[in-house]
């Protein structure tokens, strides 16, 4: 039994096991418990959303400590299901509870131009699909010539009006692969009638948000709104979150209005930690970088930010991760990417840490915007797992730690700590220098041997603080798997 009020677990990113790969979450809390609802990729898969739907949870006093809740939805359930699996992702759904008090899951299907919902009387119980977003004639919105439907976001305001967004933005209105067209301004929104869930009552209407076509001269110049549309309302004001044209952040709009006015409000996260100080672009980013897609929430009154990470050299490997966000006066200030997001402050400066919680992973070589074929290894160090995608099994690990490669976690109170050991295998003959600060001089140096089995190097440090950051560098030849370290 554990102890009401208990923490069972340190927070780490990302805060699902290694081995589950669930990008686009949407967090909502229902009686005490954060539900995420996200796509979900399969280990190396070679499309986005290939896997069905699942559902995991945890109490809001102990954001350590996730549940499965298993599959709730399968791609089959859907009466408009493309019969060839790699092209019917089910991708980045929404939840809303109904005046019913039954669940709603919002989501598009790959190959259908429409946006499908399912119901559960529970959150996170055996959703049904329930029908299709559908105008007052019964037509579904996507199949009336509007541009591609696209990443709902659901919002119920606190006068019960339902409202959902959608969209995917591109100037000059490619076609893309099922023969629909993005849209040339930004996300749209629709009004929806509470009774069904269903059927419009306006819409759709463009909200204000700029695509890449009129960004240029406005405040959304250089953060054009791409994808990823998600709602939320904190001190009567709406926040509208999104993915940028840049991919690799999430931005936010504000408005007094749920469905126009809204302005540019700044960036919340960057999967390579772009935009702060110093990382000015995508060349200097601090972890391989791809799209992202997630919200905010608010818990115990801290603001957190969800968003994704990519893994093993591609952009389909993409696991949820989640930083605690300031919040001042109504504004957001970008968060930066840690090891410890969901557990309010550092990581114990004792015990034995897996190496994927790396927050920076870069190599001499830097990093890239990852595509959906491989990123060659040479030169890079990158996160990986053995096997194939699985439930369960050994941890994913930080694979080709080569000559000037960078592992990076942020933070850890070292105040008690007396020795770090890494735990590694490979043919690696070198030296691994451990710092608290990028590029900064050496706590510690841990020399390294090759290894056919995983084996401990082990050095002394001392005299350190309660919120430091660990760099490992190291300068050799060969390349070793960095599989963990422990903090003695």
């Amino acid at each position: 039994m554990e102890d009401e009020g208990m923490k069972t677990k340190q927070a780490v990113n990302p805060y699902l096991p290694s081995w589950e790969y669930v990008p686009d979450a949407e967090p909502h809390i229902v009686d005490g418990r954060v539900y995420i609802y996200g796509s979900h990729d399969l280990f190396n898969g070679l499309n986005f959303c290939l896997g069905d739907y699942v559902c995991w949870s945890a109490p809001v006093d102990d954001l350590g400590n996730w549940r499965y809740e298993g599959v709730i939805f399968k791609r089959e359930q859907d009466p408009a299901a493309p019969k060839i699996r790699l092209t019917n992702g089910l991708a980045a759904p929404d939840m809303i509870q109904g005046p019913d008090g039954r669940f709603y899951l919002y989501y598009f299907m790959g190959g259908t131009k429409m946006i499908s919902v399912a119901v559960c009387d529970k959150p996170a119980g055996k959703y049904e699909f329930y029908g299709y977003v559908k105008y007052a004639d019964g037509t579904p919105i996507g199949k009336k010539e509007e541009p591609l439907q696209f990443d709902p976001g659901v919002f119920m305001d606190d006068d019960g009006k339902l409202y959902l967004y959608t969209g995917f933005a591109l100037q000059g209105n490619p076609l893309l692969l099922d023969g629909s067209k993005p849209t040339e301004h930004g996300a749209m929104c629709f009004e929806l009638d509470p009774a069904d869930m269903l059927t419009v009552k306006m819409g759709p209407k463009y909200i204000g948000i700029a695509s890449e076509k009129e960004a240029p001269g406005s405040s959304y110049e250089g953060h054009p709104f791409l994808e990823a549309s998600s709602m939320r309302k904190f001190n009567g004001t709406y926040y509208f979150i999104y993915s940028s044209l840049n991919s690799h952040e999430l931005c936010y709009a504000t408005s007094d209005n749920p469905t126009d006015g809204f302005e540019f409000g700044g960036v919340l996260v960057s999967n390579g930690d772009i935009g702060l100080p110093g990382i000015t672009d995508v060349k200097n980013a601090r972890n391989c970088t791809g799209n992202t897609h997630g919200s905010l929430i608010e818990i115990n009154g801290s603001y957190y930010v969800f968003y994704h990470r990519h893994s093993n050299r591609k952009q389909s490997s993409r696991q949820a991760c989640a930083e605690r966000i300031r919040f001042e006066n109504g504004k957001f200030y970008q968060a930066e990417m840690t090891s410890c997001g969901l557990n309010d402050g550092p990581l114990k400066g004792k015990g034995n840490y897996p190496s994927y919680i790396a927050c920076n992973v870069y190599g001499k070589k830097g990093t890239r915007f990852l595509s959906m074929i491989k990123h060659p290894k040479s030169g890079h160090p990158y996160l990986t797992q053995e096997g194939k995608d699985r439930e369960q099994g050994s941890d994913q690990y930080i694979a080709n730690m080569c000559d000037g490669a960078v592992a990076g976690f942020k933070y850890f109170d070292l105040r008690e700590t007396s020795k770090v050991r890494i735990n590694i295998k490979g043919k690696a003959t070198g030296i691994v220098y451990v710092s608290t600060e990028e590029g900064g001089k050496p706590v510690a140096k841990i020399q390294v041997k090759p290894c056919k089995e995983q084996h401990g190097f082990a050095a002394d440090v001392n005299g350190l603080g309660e919120k430091e950051a660990l760099y490992f560098i190291y300068k050799g030849t060969g390349a070793f798997n960095f599989m963990s370290f422990d903090l003695k």
